[in-house]
């Protein structure tokens, strides 16, 4: 995975007609770079743990007659 820094001493102010610019911007990234950020503004919705995150193990004991 990439490692992500957030330079929070820049805050760049923007309007809804800005759109074409922020659509310019992404139609010039590569799909693999979309990708890329994609997975990241996921990572920070929703948390990242490597450690815990695994598929969960279940095991169902089914008596037969």
């Amino acid at each position: 995975m990439v490692d992500f820094r957030l330079d929070k001493t820049v805050i760049q102010e923007s309007t809804l007609e800005a759109q074409g610019d922020d659509r310019a911007f992404w139609f010039s990234k590569t799909p693999d770079e979309r990708m890329i950020a994609l997975e990241h503004l996921r990572q920070v919705v929703y948390g990242y743990d490597p450690a815990t995150e695994r598929l969960q193990r279940i095991l169902t004991v089914v008596e037969r007659p």
